[in-house]
């Protein structure tokens, strides 16, 4: 069953006299108990589409079904079914933790009882109970994000909205968060993060979307859009000649264009990425044609296709250049 349809979703925006079209008509499936992750680049529309799906913000037109109710028809039962946590992190800065996920439950309509314990269990659950006494604003930021997850998961929801969960945090601190969504998976909770963490996304997701310019260019499981990328990709950063930064690659490119095993060869921010079948192959061939034309290469490195390969080959630039 799904946790989450959407069909043909749009959204615009006023700004400056102008109309923005931030959705523009994107359809979505995501099944009971996934982890789905959304990625694209700012302003793809990333966290208007989780708005609209969160029940936050109206669509234009479309039809949205979330945690088997649709929109905005059943949307007082939805809300009791979803929990949303968004990048401000919401908690109450002058309110102990142990208050504010205890007004976050009374907000669902749990009674006084009912929502201590809610509160209780949650913080425990999420290695918090020794922070109850304490104000947000004194926390770490790997605690104030664990407390933002626990104000989201307090009334148990059906389906949990994460937008930038790990945003921020330093690699043990992502790594920790990490734990605790797959622990919610397991648990039963259908999970929609947004996220700019390519190994996030990776190591997490079931599947994922990719968003760009208000439209899904490509959806599915990591590893299989990583396979429509077959093959190799040879990474070439050339040393700065005398026409600066720009011009470095530009000549690598008019120096590999002419070799005939080459798939494909795109310009990033730091380097020139070259696709091939097989880079180890490649890789004495892409020297030669280098030291021919007269680029000086500092590095040239192997490495299988990434996800970042699936976004930059659908969206024409690097994920990572956005960081």
């Amino acid at each position: 069953m799904a946790a989450i349809e959407a069909e043909r979703l749009t959204r615009s925006f006023r700004r400056r006299g102008k109309v923005v079209e931030a959705v523009r008509g994107i359809d979505l499936h995501v099944d009971e108990g996934e982890i789905f992750g959304f990625l694209g680049p700012n302003g793809a529309g990333k966290t208007t589409t989780v708005r609209m799906l969160a029940t936050l913000l109206a669509p234009d037109s479309g039809r949205v079904s979330v945690a088997g109710c649709e929109l905005p028809r059943r949307m007082g039962q939805a809300r009791r079914l979803i929990g949303y946590v968004g990048q401000a992190g919401g908690a109450d800065e002058s309110m102990p933790v142990l208050d504010n996920l205890i007004l976050q439950a009374r907000l669902h309509r749990l009674d006084q009882a009912e929502a201590h314990g809610a509160a209780e269990r949650t913080l425990h659950a999420l290695g918090l109970a020794d922070l109850t006494d304490r104000l947000p604003r004194t926390l770490s930021g790997g605690q104030r994000r664990r407390v933002a997850l626990a104000l989201g998961l307090v009334h148990q929801p059906a389906v949990l909205f994460l937008d930038e969960p790990t945003l921020g945090l330093d690699p043990a601190a992502r790594a920790a968060l990490w734990e605790e969504i797959r622990a919610l998976q397991v648990a039963g909770t259908t999970i929609f993060l947004t996220t700019h963490y390519l190994e996030e996304a990776d190591a997490l997701c079931d599947r994922v979307g990719i968003i760009d310019r208000g439209r899904i260019v490509a959806s599915g499981a990591p590893a299989e859009l990583k396979r429509s990328i077959s093959g190799d990709t040879v990474t070439v950063t050339a040393a700065v000649g005398e026409h600066g930064g720009d011009g470095d690659g530009d000549r690598v490119k008019n120096a590999l264009e002419g070799l005939s095993f080459i798939r494909e060869i795109r310009e990033t921010a730091s380097a020139v990425r070259v696709y091939v079948d097989n880079g180890a192959d490649a890789i004495p061939a892409v020297v030669r044609a280098l030291d021919t034309h007269g680029v000086r290469a500092v590095s040239i490195g192997l490495e299988s296709a990434s996800l970042d390969d699936v976004f930059l080959k659908h969206t024409g630039s690097s994920l990572r250049r956005e960081l």
